[in-house]
Order: structure tokens, then sequence, then C-alpha cells
């Protein structure tokens, strides 16, 4: 198959590229701007933010084969799995940071 990345609407999206992006959909609008996927800012409008989160985890790696030239779908695939770690690896700090603030918060006395 030929490499048809960065064409945009007329790209030929490989069978192996769809599913789901957890790195467009927990870093989204970084991720936009990484992937050249600039839907992706619509995290910033209210109400809208929401649907696009699974918007974007659902429809990422589509659009970021769309929307930016790719050496190779070897090339995407290792793209986006970083953008996958990193993405899991902040939500898993955040997690266990709230879970420490909450625990080292002063108690309030009744």
């Amino acid at each position: 198959m030929e490499n048809s990345s960065g064409q945009g609407k007329q790209a030929v999206v490989p069978p192996e590229l769809k599913g789901w992006n957890f790195g467009a959909m927990l870093l989204n609008w970084i991720w936009g701007l990484g992937n050249g996927t600039y839907i992706a800012l619509l995290m910033f409008v209210p109400f809208v933010n929401f649907v696009m989160f699974f918007v974007l985890g659902a429809k990422g790696n589509e659009w970021a084969w769309r929307n930016k030239k790719w050496d190779s779908v070897e090339h995407f695939q290792k793209v986006q799995k970083t953008w996958t770690t990193v993405s899991l690896v902040l939500l898993a700090l955040g997690v266990v940071g709230g879970i420490a603030g909450a625990m080292m918060a002063p108690s309030v006395p009744q």
C-alpha cells in the first residue's frame, strides 16, 4: 500500500491504524498541535470539550494520518505509542499526586 499520509481527506488510512488513541484523548490539544490535527483545539470550548475527549480517542489515529506526512505506518505507530505512553505516565502521576496531596492535607478539627 502506498503511503498516502498528509493528503487530507484523500489519504487512505491503513486498516491497522484504525483504533483508539489514548495520546489523542488524554493530551488532546497538545497532541493535536504535534500531529497537525487542529480540531483538537476544540478542547477549549466549554461543553464541546467533553465530547471531543472521546472523539479524539476514537478518530485521532485517522486524523493524524491524514493531517501529517509520516515516513511509514511503522513510524506513525511508534510516534503514537510514545504519545500514549507519555499520556498514561502523566495520568498515573496525577492520580498518585492527587492521592498523596489528599493524604497530606491537614485535617479540620471538629
